[in-house]
């Protein structure tokens, strides 16, 4: 899916191509984004502006979507885009542009703001799985790769349930946020065949050598992105580990 196995995970508000192209040496992969694409979830964005939270609010979020991604055209990494939806068919355009820039679009099932929750997207879509699978069925019909990001220690999900259900849909690639339950990362792998990025408190050596350990196919730096120490450090990880994995 990508290499090194090392991403930069989506910082609402300030991931975007500049961020990426600080530390594009070190990583295989910058999810940039969130992004709300319809109205719904647009009016949410701006709700949360309120309380000084940081969002890209942009006239065509769509148009926003494709000027990114071209703006990584020579970067040495996979972009990936992270969107917020309460409906299919913006899901779908953005796919439809991430296809082009043979970018991966990732449906965003982890933001945990109440007003996005309420407005139908983030993880409220952990919560309904036909409406996850109606949009992970819509960016994969497009030919892009699809991701979704998810959050362990949500009552009453199932993380393997849902892997499941991204996978039976077309999907690609399960990004999770572990919370506090790394362990919740080989429950996902032995479930499913998706490409599993493990999320949350990536911070060198031990903490990535525990993600894979359990089974992670990659790991995901967010806050910390802008260190590039660790993120050599993480890519020196996880370099080693799928070489003796590979090794005679």
């Amino acid at each position: 899916m990508f290499e090194p196995r090392v991403a930069l995970a989506s910082l609402s508000g300030e991931a975007d191509a500049s961020w990426a192209r600080a530390v594009e040496s070190h990583v295989g992969c910058a999810f940039l984004g969130g992004i709300a694409l319809d109205e719904r979830t647009r009016e949410a964005a701006r709700a949360m502006t309120d309380r000084d939270r940081s969002e890209f609010l942009p006239d065509d979020p769509v148009a926003f979507v494709n000027d990114q991604l071209a703006a990584l055209a020579d970067a040495p990494l996979r972009p990936a885009f992270n969107v917020r939806s309460a409906t299919r068919d913006p899901v779908a355009r953005a796919a439809t542009v991430c296809q082009r820039h043979d970018a991966i679009i990732e449906i965003n099932a982890h933001c945990r703001q109440d007003e996005m929750c309420a407005a139908g997207a983030g993880e409220s879509l952990l919560r309904q799985p036909e409406r996850l699978a109606e949009f992970v069925e819509a960016a994969a019909s497009t030919g892009a790769p699809v991701s979704v990001k998810g959050r362990a220690e949500l009552d009453g999900v199932s993380l393997p349930g849902v892997a499941q259900t991204i996978e039976d849909a077309g999907g690609d690639m399960f990004h999770i946020d572990a919370m506090d339950t790394e362990s919740v990362i080989a429950n996902v792998a032995a479930a499913t065949d998706l490409f599993v990025v493990a999320n949350n408190g990536v911070r060198g050596t031990a903490t990535t050598r525990e993600y894979l350990s359990y089974g992670a196919d990659a790991v995901s730096v967010g806050r910390a992105s802008d260190r590039p120490e660790l993120l050599g450090e993480v890519r020196k990880t996880t370099a080693e580990w799928f070489t003796s994995e590979v090794s005679p």
